[in-house]
């Protein structure tokens, strides 16, 4: 078997910190959203989501808080790019 590459070798050092950061930001996510909610953020509740409930099922669908999360990501990423 041949040895491997120094990219190979980096891109395996890399996956680690990967995880981990991912991880962390997860946690961040989910504890902006908690917040929010302790707030009486209607973070899913926005006028214009759709809600449809018949006897046994209830259909949710928030297409107005994804466009506002889509916007509000699409600005921060437009600002951090800026460098």
């Amino acid at each position: 078997m041949p040895p491997c590459s120094a990219s190979a070798h980096n891109r395996a050092m890399n996956l680690p910190r990967t995880l981990i950061a991912s991880g962390v930001l997860l946690i961040a996510i989910g504890v902006v959203l908690l917040l929010l909610q302790r707030m009486n953020v209607p973070l899913g509740r926005l006028p214009g989501d759709i809600v449809w409930q018949r006897r046994n099922t209830t259909v949710y669908f928030p297409w107005v808080t994804c466009l506002a999360l889509s916007a509000i990501g699409s600005l921060l990423l437009w600002l951090f790019s800026k460098r």
